[in-house]
């Protein structure tokens, strides 16, 4: 046991100084590489260590941090009834809107890049505007308006479908189905043009292949050929759908407004909003912002799990 404990410690040793070795050759590359890693570690690794140094304290800005340990969570899942309202609104939008948005990308994608060329470059830019277009979505606000001159409402009356307009956004039945139809919408950006790159970079010859090996159709050519050489955009694609989903805030303050009524399209991020930029109660926001993180991380580590098994 000895002899094995002491040949372990000699073998890391050796490495260890193998890896300076290899370290002091490429310094030049690790040179170069140190704006973007001091950069990276600056606006992404120190906020979220902040982030969740802060969610076990006490920290409303005007006074020093306090430690308090789990009790900003325990008020988060045992207190805050709206917290919980929150999660339950999110993940609808994230389990209605994130799946069905990405299959709706790869499929548009999918007929798109079947099109002649230029037909394709139009198509591209009418399906990813939306994502780019800024607060496009406030035209909805027009289309669902509780009077008569809203357009939904005007189109219901004229087919004698309803007598009287109805408050799309304002009665809690309504709310969160809109803003899902919204976000579906919109779902259309970075994930569809991944996609359609993915989808031109895949090898011709492949398929020539797959024909002489057996492949009989275009559901057989997507599932053994296309898929696996998209898996890298697949991915891409997953996490921002993921990350789009449980990102709502906007949408949802712009149209129902904020608070909503009865909370009925309140989210987690709007959440975090209201305690961290309405409230300064900053501990608390934080602790939100690391249940959303963690959440986030575990459903990026299923989805890959799932695209891993795409084209075995």
């Amino acid at each position: 046991m000895r002899e094995y404990i002491r040949k372990y410690f000699a073998l890391r040793k050796h490495n260890t100084k193998v890896a300076i070795k290899k370290a002091k050759q490429r310094k030049m590359c690790y040179l170069f590489l140190a704006p973007y890693a001091i950069l990276f570690a600056m606006f992404f690794v120190f906020p979220v260590v902040a982030s969740i140094y802060y969610s076990f304290t006490y920290y409303n800005i005007l006074e020093p941090p306090r430690f308090i340990g789990l009790q900003n969570y325990i008020s988060l899942i045992l207190e805050d009834d709206i917290f919980l309202t929150s999660i339950k609104n999110t993940f609808m939008i994230a389990i209605i809107t994130g799946p069905l948005g990405y299959i709706l990308s790869f499929l548009f994608a999918w007929l798109i890049n079947e099109l002649p060329r230029w037909i394709r470059s139009i198509a591209v830019i009418v399906f990813y505007a939306p994502s780019i277009a800024g607060n496009c979505y406030v035209i909805f606000s027009v289309f669902f308006r509780g009077d008569g001159y809203g357009y939904v409402n005007a189109l219901l009356m004229d087919l004698g479908i309803i007598d009287t307009p109805k408050l799309w956004l304002i009665d809690p039945k309504y709310m969160l189905p809109i803003c899902m139809l919204v976000i579906l919408w919109m779902s259309l950006g970075t994930g569809f043009l991944s996609f359609v790159a993915g989808l031109q970079g895949v090898d011709a010859s492949q398929f020539e292949a797959g024909y002489m090996d057996g492949i009989r159709n275009r559901w057989q050519e997507l599932w053994y050929i296309t898929l696996p050489n998209m898996k890298p955009m697949l991915l891409f694609g997953a996490v921002m759908a993921i990350t789009q989903a449980f990102n709502v805030c906007d949408v949802t303050m712009a149209l129902c407004g904020y608070p909503s009524t009865d909370y009925a399209a309140r989210t987690i991020v709007t959440h975090l909003f209201d305690y961290g930029f309405s409230r300064f109660e900053m501990g608390y926001a934080c602790a939100i912002a690391t249940i959303l993180f963690l959440v986030m991380i575990l459903c990026n580590k299923a989805i890959q799990g799932l695209l891993r098994r795409v084209g075995t």
